[in-house]
């Protein structure tokens, strides 16, 4: 899965996603860190790729419709933290091979996901 971790997220979530074998980039590795949410959505969907994000924003589906785009992944730790975060991400990553498709929004809380489709 090509995927774009937000600046939101920890750096160690770039090499957790490409220790299970996804296409990453980050938005610090291309340098675009504090650009808008539209930019942002924008640049994944010339890029063909899901966004991962901690930014709730992205959850709008009137904004951020994620059928127009290869998806949207937004993570819900109840703290902040990096290790909560990290814990999330680790818990998500068996379930995106054969259940995440493109264009669905996936709300990923800690003990649950939210999986929006177009159907």
């Amino acid at each position: 899965m090509k995927i774009k971790i937000d600046e939101n997220l920890p750096i160690n979530v770039v090499d957790l996603f490409r220790s299970d074998g996804h296409d990453v980039e980050s938005v610090y590795s291309e340098n675009i860190q504090g650009c808008s949410d539209q930019i942002l959505m924008r640049k994944c969907q010339e890029e063909g790729r899901v966004i991962i994000t901690l930014d709730y924003d992205f959850s709008n589906i009137i904004a951020y419709p994620p059928e127009k785009s290869e998806g949207v992944i937004v993570l819900r730790a109840k703290e902040q933290s990096k290790d909560a975060v990290l814990k999330v991400v680790r818990d998500l990553l068996p379930r995106l091979a054969g259940e995440f498709f493109p264009g669905q929004l996936w709300i990923v809380e800690e003990n649950r996901i939210r999986i929006r489709s177009k159907e």
